[in-house]
Formats: structure tokens, sequence, C-alpha cells
């Protein structure tokens, strides 16, 4: 399958180019801060050119053989990057689910610009994608996420004590989901 190019209102959706190296590492160097508490810790290789291109590869890789889609959020013209979310761990057969991952740049959070941006990809994920399931996790501290997925339509599923490594800590997450039909 391939992946679509949305547009919204005020965003470009479409997978990652190899010449969008540059544009990401922008992103990562610029949000390094402000996406810290909500990610695992990295290391300095991460925040480099090559570390970009390799990652839209994997990228092209995953959307190849239907296991993962990422997508940058740009701005309408590409001129910057504002985001980026990635329906990841695709899974066929009887379940037709993925886990969502997303990430906003500083500068437009609270703009309502995500909520734009995954209303476009969920329902490519739930349309031409024939997902049936999509599942979100957040950790309980992050109210912006809490926030944005009650928007999207996910509903509370679970909890999961120290489910994820984020900055170095095993952190407790709320387990959600959003089904085609909801």
């Amino acid at each position: 399958m391939s992946a679509p190019r949305l547009r919204t209102a005020r965003t470009l959706i479409r997978p990652f180019e190899a010449d969008d190296a540059a544009r990401l590492l922008d992103y990562r160097c610029a949000n390094r801060a402000h996406l810290a508490p909500w990610e695992p810790t990295r290391e300095e290789a991460y925040f480099t050119l090559e570390s970009c291109r390799a990652r839209i590869e994997e990228a092209r890789g995953l959307a190849r053989t239907d296991r993962g889609y990422p997508f940058a959020v740009l701005a309408p013209d590409e001129s910057r990057l504002l985001g980026c979310f990635n329906f990841a761990n695709v899974v066929r057969g009887a379940f037709q689910a993925c886990h969502l991952g997303y990430g906003i740049d500083a500068r437009e959070q609270g703009k309502g610009l995500m909520s734009e941006a995954l209303g476009a990809g969920l329902a490519w994920a739930f349309g031409a994608m024939g997902l049936h399931r999509v599942m979100a996790n957040y950790m309980p501290r992050n109210a912006h996420s809490a926030r944005l997925l009650a928007r999207l339509g996910f509903r509370r599923e679970g909890y999961a004590p120290k489910y994820l490594k984020i900055a170095g800590v095993w952190e407790d997450h709320v387990l959600t989901a959003k089904l085609r039909d909801e």
C-alpha cells in the first residue's frame, strides 16, 4: 500500500521523502527540549543529518512492507516541518490495527494543527488502509495528549504501569483506542 498526500486547511501531510532530511534535522534540533520529556533518551547521533537520512530510508521500508507509515506534517508550501505522526506496528489478519505516535513543533502547539492533521490521517487509516483499530498511549501527566486523543474520539481502554522507558525512566501510560465504526 502506498501512503497518500493529504491536505488540510493548514497543512500538507505526506510520507517523508529523501530531501526532507534537513527539515527533519531542523525540527529535531529546534524541539529537542520540548520533546525530551515525552520520548526515549536520544543519543547525540540522533541529532545529525545522517540519522535523519537513515530514519527516512527506514520509514520508506516500513511503508513498502506495510508495517508502518510515518508522515511529515508540513506547512502548505512545504517550507517547514510542523510535526509528524506515525501509524506504527501495523498488524493485519484478524487484528487490522496499529499504534499511533505523534509530535508537534513547540511553536505550533495549542493551535489545533495536530488534531487537524491526525483527523485526516485517521480518515485514511480507517478508509483506504482498512484498519479496524488505532491505539494511542500517553503518560498520565501529558494533558495535551489526553485532550487531543479525547477530541479525536479515542477512548480509554486501560492503564499500563511502567509501560515505556521515556527520558530514562519507566513511565506509566494510559492506553486508548479508536475503532473504525466509532
